[in-house]
């Protein structure tokens, strides 16, 4: 165990005995090791060289006893743990320095361009079924690869606690089921907001990997897609999202709190009213500009129901208009 400061297994066990004893003499030494008397004799001098022996009288076959071992190794110890440090931090110099020079001359390990819809689905489940701490989604109308519906992967990642934010393009809302299938990601523990334009699909997971198609839709053909690691590009696309997270209209489930991001659940109102689950639910889908006739298919509901309820929220907020709704739910913290 000592030999990293300069003592030999048998060195290290002559001075353990010793240290046990007390006092010794050199052959009670050697018996209690089973060694030869000049071997024990040679290893003593050893140790009186590196301060850990001392003779207790002039007599040089006279007893023997040990000294303190941290004045004799403490020293010792010290410099090779300062070498230790020394040689760390220079390994950590040269690592900064491999990257760097990757960095400038091969690109390859910060952008992998991968094509087909299949192998980019084969791709956005693998990062999702890796994730351990976030997953970032911006998911725009038509997907390309890999519709709502159709990512489990998901819901296995909620469950084993891996959070998820995503921000949907309004356009999308609209699409048959999509509501419902928002609905379930919301119920299982997902964040999700709405806006009126995205500006690209984008997948984002742990803050170290991010996938984002290369061509615009219009130009699609076979789809392509660049999975970025840990670079400032992927930090421009991290910004992006958060600057949009900012500014998007939160969508509520039907039997989720009206809570936000840090589980805090506002009071009621300043008039002491606070809109039940079901009322949250139709706030969060018209304040993102889900047309009626939607909002009433994703809450089972006819659209006059719909367009009651609305007004019967209007008259509790003082107001007469829906834009005049909207910006008394934002302020009531009623979503």
């Amino acid at each position: 165990m000592l030999d990293v400061i300069g003592l030999t297994p048998d060195e290290e066990e002559l001075y353990r005995r010793l240290v046990q004893l007390t006092v010794a003499r050199v052959d009670e030494l050697a018996r209690w090791l089973r060694r030869p008397r000049a071997e024990v004799v040679a290893q003593l001098e050893t140790l009186r060289d590196k301060g850990l022996v001392l003779p207790t009288g002039p007599d040089p076959d006279g007893p023997l006893r040990p000294l303190a071992p941290d004045v004799a190794l403490g020293e010792a110890l010290l410099r090779r743990q300062e070498a230790l440090e020394a040689a760390r931090a220079a390994v950590t110099r040269l690592t900064e320095e491999y990257r760097a020079g990757l960095r400038r001359h091969d690109a390859d390990h910060l952008v992998e361009v991968i094509t087909g819809a299949g192998l980019l689905r084969e791709r956005l489940r693998d990062v999702q079924n890796s994730a351990r701490s976030e997953v970032l989604w911006f998911c725009r109308a038509n997907p390309l690869t890999m519709p709502g519906s159709e990512n489990v992967e998901e819901f296995d990642a909620l469950a084993r606690g891996v959070r998820y934010r995503a921000i949907y393009e309004r356009e999308m809302l609209l699409e048959p089921g999509a509501l419902a299938d928002v609905e379930l990601g919301v119920r299982a523990g997902e964040q999700a907001r709405v806006l009126d334009r995205l500006p690209v699909r984008l997948a984002i997971v742990d803050a170290r990997t991010a996938i984002c198609p290369l061509v615009p839709d219009r130009d699609i053909g076979e789809p392509s897609a660049a999975v970025i690691g840990r670079s400032q590009l992927l930090d421009a696309l991290l910004a992006l999202f958060e600057s949009h997270w900012l500014v998007a209209t939160p969508l509520r489930s039907a039997t989720t709190p009206a809570a936000d991001v840090d589980g805090y659940l506002p009071a009621a109102d300043v008039d002491g009213y606070l809109p039940d689950a079901d009322e949250v639910r139709l706030l969060s889908l018209f304040v993102a500009g889900v047309p009626d006739k939607s909002i009433a298919s994703q809450l089972g509901v006819s659209r006059r129901t719909v367009q009651r309820r609305l007004a019967d929220l209007m008259t509790v907020a003082g107001v007469d208009t829906r834009p005049g709704l909207a910006y008394q739910a934002a302020r009531r913290g009623w979503l």
